[in-house]
This record gives C-alpha cells, sequence and structure tokens, in this order.
C-alpha cells in the first residue's frame, strides 16, 4: 500500500504502536477520556491520525514538572 492510498483511519492496535503505549493503557485512556478523539464506525473504533498527533503535540513539555512548550 502506497502512502497516497493509505488509510488516515488506525485501529486501536494501530493508535497504540504508533503513539508507544500498551494497547490496554490506549483503552484505559479512551475509557477515562483523556485519550486521543476518536469515532467510531459500524461500532468499531477508528483514530484519525491528524486526531492523534494533535493529542500528541498539546502534550509536549519542556521539563517533567509540567512547564508546558
Amino acid at each position: 500500500m502506497t502512502k497516497e492510498t493509505e488509510s488516515p483511519y488506525l485501529t486501536p492496535k494501530e493508535t497504540a504502536f504508533f503513539l508507544r503505549l500498551k494497547r490496554r493503557t490506549l483503552d484505559n485512556m479512551r475509557w477515562l477520556g483523556y485519550g486521543p478523539r476518536f469515532r467510531k464506525h459500524g461500532g468499531r473504533i477508528l483514530y484519525h491520525r491528524d486526531d492523534v498527533t494533535a493529542w500528541s503535540d498539546a502534550r509536549r513539555r519542556r521539563s517533567t514538572s509540567g512547564e508546558r512548550d
């Protein structure tokens, strides 16, 4: 599959891999409401690449004390 025909939607497994999280961690974050935005298509949970990247970008920090970038 080439980049042009790649789907912009990621499964939870692909999203966890992309974010370098365990799948269960991503599931818990979704359930608690603080993970990346997701969509339901026919009962399937999918994440749009742009939403995942935006969520990650919003968590950039300059230090572990919590100072945001």
